[in-house]
């Protein structure tokens, strides 16, 4: 059987996802990256919605910085839509990514923007 990193992550994935869920009023917060991108999302899982959304997508806040950069730029974005939601609280969760380099930078300015979690 090969294994590959969509493989090892997919397996990292279920593992955390049996443990994590969201509601509406400690939503999940879950991040994508891409090798260009990345993604934030507030999302309730009992009602299958997502609350508020992040990216480095066609933004222009993000131009000309790194890609850690980026994330941070991200992080404090979807901080202050949660916030205006009223949603101060939420569960992590890193998707199958090492809490490490861009999945870090982006959690810590999510804290520093004034999410608890």
């Amino acid at each position: 059987m090969a294994f590959s990193k969509i493989n090892r992550r997919a397996k990292i994935k279920r593992r955390i996802r049996k443990r994590i869920t969201g509601t509406s009023k400690v939503p999940r917060l879950t991040v994508f990256r891409s090798n260009k991108q990345i993604y934030a999302q507030l999302i309730d899982d009992a009602s299958g919605v997502t609350l508020a959304s992040a990216s480095s997508y066609k933004n222009k806040a993000v131009e000309n910085k790194n890609k850690s950069e980026q994330a941070a730029v991200i992080g404090k974005e979807v901080a202050e839509k949660a916030l205006k939601a009223g949603i101060e609280s939420v569960v992590f969760d890193r998707n199958g990514y090492l809490y490490h380099g861009r999945v870090k930078s982006l959690a810590d300015s999510a804290r520093e923007g004034g999410l608890k979690f």
